[in-house]
């Protein structure tokens, strides 16, 4: 994979052979070596999961690098910056701030400007009336009277405002929200996420490997929480 070796230019292994070199070798040989390369999913695929887990978690070291990655994978300047836009609301508004401040170093590195970016305001997309009609019931008949805000909130801000911005695609919106969700150990709406993922175009095939790029980058203990929701998903859709 071409743009996984141009990346790997960036110094991702510097200092780890001389406190780790098991992880060197594992990280050299398991992960830049074999997982990346693995067919079931696409690098750009990959960098979205990756960078999800790696802003949800504020884990900013390795964030320079896996958005080099991004970048020459495929992924556009303005579908990361609606990432981290999409990632404040669900891994919290300061693990995205704090993503800010390396994404605008390697924008600047690669001469990215405002101007190649998302405006504040869009035409949003279209919204799903029925689907959202059925959310909204759901969510107002269950916590309506707890927290009329969080219902307020989630109708106005979120479903019917950045799920429908057009910088990126439901696809990958829900791919960033699965990621998210499975690397912060949130699965309760994991069954509702994972689902709409489908909906929008995942494949069964895709979402069992999105769970492989997350065990390496969330953890196994994440990841084999998670996967009895997978499962049972996988097992009731049709077809």
């Amino acid at each position: 994979m071409e743009s996984l070796n141009h990346a790997s230019s960036v110094n991702l292994l510097a200092g780890m052979n001389t406190v780790s070199p098991a992880l060197e070798r594992y990280t050299n040989e398991v992960v830049l070596g074999n997982l990346w390369k693995r067919p079931q999913l696409c690098a750009r695929d990959r960098c979205i999961v990756t960078l999800s887990v790696l802003i949800a978690r504020n884990q900013s070291t390795e964030l320079p690098f896996y958005l080099e990655l991004a970048l020459d994978s495929g992924l556009k300047p303005s579908e990361i910056s609606e990432i981290v836009t999409h990632l404040a609301f669900y891994s919290g508004w300061a693990n995205a701030t704090a993503a800010v401040k390396e994404t605008n170093a390697v924008f600047e590195r690669r001469g990215i400007t405002v101007t190649q970016l998302p405006p504040a305001a869009v035409e949003l997309l279209p919204v799903n009336e029925v689907a959202e009609a059925q959310r909204e019931s759901a969510v107002q008949q269950n916590f309506g009277a707890v927290s009329p805000g969080v219902v307020q909130f989630t109708r106005d801000a979120l479903f019917n405002d950045l799920w429908l911005r057009p910088g990126l695609a439901p696809r990958d919106r829900s791919l960033v929200t699965v990621s998210a969700l499975v690397a912060t150990g949130q699965v309760a709406q994991l069954t509702y996420h994972l689902n709409r993922a489908m909906d929008n175009g995942l494949t069964g095939a895709q979402a069992g490997e999105v769970m492989t790029q997350l065990a390496f980058y969330a953890g196994w203990p994440n990841v084999f929480t998670a996967l009895p929701v997978v499962k049972d998903v996988l097992e009731k859709r049709p077809g």
